[in-house]
C-alpha cells in the first residue's frame, strides 16, 4: 500500500470515529440550550437478546418542569417506538413507558437544583420502580410478561415517535442531561444508593464512562454542575 493510500485510510477511519466514537464522559454533560426539533444524542448499545429487564439513570438539570412535558431517555425499535420512554409530564410527573404501556410516578416538589433520577422494570413480576436523589417512589406495575426489543434506536433529549425520528420541539429537553447509564438488570436499593452517592456499578448496556453516541444539531459537552 502506498503512503497516499495509508494516509487516506487513517483519515477515513478518524472521521468515522469522530462521527459515532465512544468516549469517557465523566465529569461531562450533553447541554440541550434551547427549543428544537432536530437537537438530539443517539446512543450505540451492544443487546444480543431481548430486555427482561432494565435499570437506567442519570442526572438531569432543567427550568421546565415547571413549564412543560419533555422527553429525556427513548429507546426505540420498529416494532415499538415507545419500548422504552421516561418522560416528564408537566403536572402528572415522571412517566415510565414500557412496550408502549406507560405509568406515572407522582415527583417530589420541584426545585431548581440538578436532580438523579433511576427507573427499574422488570418482566418476570412487570414491577417498576422510580427513585429521586436516592429516595424511592411507591413500585407500580407495568406490562407483566413483556419482552423489551434488540435492534433500538436510543436518543436523549427527544421523543421517538418513529424510529430515529418523529421528534416535536414541544417536547424536547432544554437543560443539561448526564450520567446516563443502563444495565440489563434491577439494581437493589444499595446498588442504587451508591450509584446516587458517585459510586460504580459496572453498567453493561450503556456506560457513561465509555459511550458510543452522535450528537446532533445544537448539543454541547460541557463539564457537569452537579457534584
Amino acid at each position: 500500500m502506498t503512503m497516499e493510500k495509508l494516509l487516506w485510510c487513517v483519515l477515513v477511519l478518524i472521521g468515522f470515529s469522530n462521527a459515532f466514537g465512544q468516549k469517557d464522559m465523566s465529569r461531562k454533560a450533553f447541554v440541550f440550550p434551547k427549543v428544537s426539533d432536530d437537537s438530539y444524542v443517539s446512543l450505540k448499545a451492544q443487546l444480543k437478546e431481548p430486555l427482561k429487564a432494565f435499570t437506567v439513570c442519570f442526572h438531569i438539570y432543567t427550568e421546565l418542569a415547571m413549564t412543560r412535558g419533555y422527553s429525556i431517555f427513548s429507546f426505540a425499535t420498529k416494532k415499538q417506538f415507545n419500548d422504552i420512554l421516561i418522560f416528564w409530564s408537566f403536572n402528572r410527573g415522571y412517566l415510565l413507558s414500557v412496550g408502549g404501556s406507560e405509568i406515572f410516578f407522582k415527583a417530589p416538589e420541584v426545585t431548581m437544583a440538578p436532580v438523579h433520577i433511576c427507573t427499574s422494570w422488570e418482566s418476570i413480576t412487570g414491577i417498576a420502580e422510580l427513585w429521586v436523589d436516592g429516595k424511592p417512589m411507591v413500585r407500580k406495575s407495568l406490562n407483566k410478561g413483556y419482552s423489551v426489543g434488540t435492534e433500538a434506536s436510543i436518543v436523549l433529549g427527544q421523543d421517538q415517535d418513529s424510529f430515529g425520528g418523529g421528534f416535536e420541539a414541544s417536547q424536547s429537553l432544554v437543560g443539561d442531561l448526564g450520567d446516563v447509564n443502563m444495565w440489563d438488570f434491577v439494581l437493589t436499593p444499595d446498588q442504587i444508593n451508591m450509584v446516587y452517592v458517585g459510586g460504580t456499578v459496572s453498567p453493561n448496556v450503556l456506560d457513561w464512562k465509555a459511550l458510543t453516541y452522535e450528537a446532533h444539531g445544537e448539543v454541547f459537552v460541557k463539564p457537569q454542575l452537579w457534584p
